[in-house]
């Protein structure tokens, strides 16, 4: 079996709209998170997702994380396949740590390294 998508992030201007619109539609339970704007959601089946503000004005943005245990080796394989690195190895407030790399298309995938 492959490696799994295991967090999504959904991201845009007015962070209180779109966690009210995803709370209601799929009757999901949203907790504030780091920072205040984002919300955190277990999604289920160990799925967790983000639902927030956007820093970069107008552009809306959703993001899927898969869950490696190398940051750096996928990250190299991903760039000898024709992707490239966007964001190196990254720690997120000591909870995890992340990385984001652009498909040979130019679409932006993240990585979670997972213990």
């Amino acid at each position: 079996m492959g490696k799994s998508v295991v967090h999504f992030e959904v991201l845009g201007q007015d962070a209180a709209k779109l966690q009210k619109f995803y709370g209601e539609a799929f009757g999901w339970k949203i907790e504030p998170g780091k920072p205040p704007t984002y919300g955190r959601v277990e999604a289920g089946n160990g799925v967790t997702g983000g639902i927030g503000k956007n820093d970069v004005p107008n552009t809306p943005n959703v993001t899927f994380y898969i869950g490696v245990q190398d940051l750096d080796g996928s990250l190299r394989k991903i760039e000898q396949g024709g992707g490239r690195t966007v964001l190196p190895p990254t720690d997120v407030h000591g909870e995890a740590k992340i990385a984001l790399f652009a498909d040979p298309e130019g679409n932006v995938i993240g990585l979670v390294q997972s213990d």
